[in-house]
């Protein structure tokens, strides 16, 4: 039986990243050769050396909404409210707070705005506010940076925490492999003859939770709004059909093409449609969880980060390529001192 605790490394918090290089796309690449067993220290720039004429870039263009609000207690008690799924009504998040909030409480936010704290949701609490919560996070939303960044958002972040792709509102947090894109790199991408195609995956807590079971076969992945359209899937089924290498950028992205891998391998290019309206794309909620022994069907390549230990991102990795390899890699990632996670240096798993 696989274990998480097989999954667990140590780190050196130095090796954090607090903030992102000073220029985006200045980042380390440590890329990872799945057939030699060997690893070669490149700088982001230079990945589009590894990338020949027709390979397909796949990206995910979900957008980063300004999720974390901060707010005072009647008390004087500090307050902070993570929203996490803004598609439902009372919104749901996870609160933090000085003290045990109460049902019914009201936490007034910096606006000046009103949330009141309802019932307990499957992952956190339930929250109304006294406007849309549009208006809300427009007027006082902060960039969600994740816990590990033990600082406070700065407007540096309002950028730097987006992809330059970033097309549709939704994700509480980032895609982080996609950060280290410039217009440049993609723009000599093209010139190459690479194709791209896009997907959304709206990355929440769904990606980041914590695994509580020690038997990977018990966990259950939250589930995380996903889309892709007719146009991207007839873009990918031709690169399949080429034999093109298939480039995933970032574990959201891979983990929707494979959700979808029964629709891209059974495309049919014309269009059609079901149940008499045309089809125009496949969308949904997935929660796959992918953990070794997993077979990959769409992306033979992949872009990442370096992720937490025991977490489903780093389970991801060690089925994309082998789990021991994988480990080398960090154990040589660290000795080298690469930053680690959401601002940190990127990996390529060739």
């Amino acid at each position: 039986m696989m274990k998480l605790s097989d999954f667990n490394y140590t780190l050196p918090k130095e090796l954090i990243a607090q903030y992102p290089s000073e220029r985006r796309g200045d980042d380390r690449l440590l890329v990872i050769d799945r057939k030699k067993l060997s690893f070669e220290e490149k700088n982001f720039s230079d990945i589009y050396d590894f990338f020949k004429k027709d390979d397909l870039l796949v990206l995910n263009d979900t957008k980063v909404i300004p999720a974390r609000l901060f707010g005072k207690r009647k008390t004087g008690g500090k307050v902070e409210i993570f929203i996490i799924d803004m598609s439902k009504h009372p919104v749901e998040a996870l609160v933090r707070s000085s003290g045990r909030i109460k049902e019914g409480e009201e936490v007034i936010l910096e606006s000046g705005d009103r949330a009141k704290i309802c019932g307990k949701s499957k992952i956190g609490r339930l929250v109304e506010f006294n406007k849309p919560v549009s208006e809300i996070l427009s007027s006082c939303g902060h960039v969600p940076l994740p816990p590990y960044i033990s600082r406070a958002d700065e407007s540096s972040d309002l950028d730097r925490y987006q992809t330059i792709y970033a097309a549709k509102e939704g994700a509480t947090a980032s895609p982080t492999a996609g950060l280290h894109f410039t217009k440049d790199i993609i723009d000599k991408l093209k010139e190459k003859g690479v194709k791209t195609a896009f997907v959304t995956l709206h990355v929440s807590y769904g990606t980041f939770a914590p695994i509580k079971e020690d038997d990977l076969e018990k966990h259950v992945m939250h589930t995380e709004y996903y889309r892709i359209s007719k146009e991207n899937i007839a873009i990918i089924n031709e690169a399949r059909n080429r034999k093109s290498n298939i480039f995933a950028c970032g574990t959201t992205t891979l983990r929707v093409l494979e959700t979808c891998a029964d629709n891209i391998v059974n495309f049919i290019p014309q269009a059609y449609s079901y149940g008499g309206m045309q089809f125009n794309g496949f969308e949904g909620f997935t929660n796959l969880f992918i953990y070794p022994g997993y077979r990959f069907r769409i992306t033979n390549k992949l872009i990442t980060n370096f992720h937490l230990p025991k977490s489903t991102l780093l389970l991801l990795t060690s089925a994309f390529a082998d789990k021991d390899l994988i480990f080398k890699a960090y154990d040589y990632a660290i000795g080298q001192e690469f930053k680690f996670f959401s601002y940190g240096d990127a990996m390529l798993i060739l």
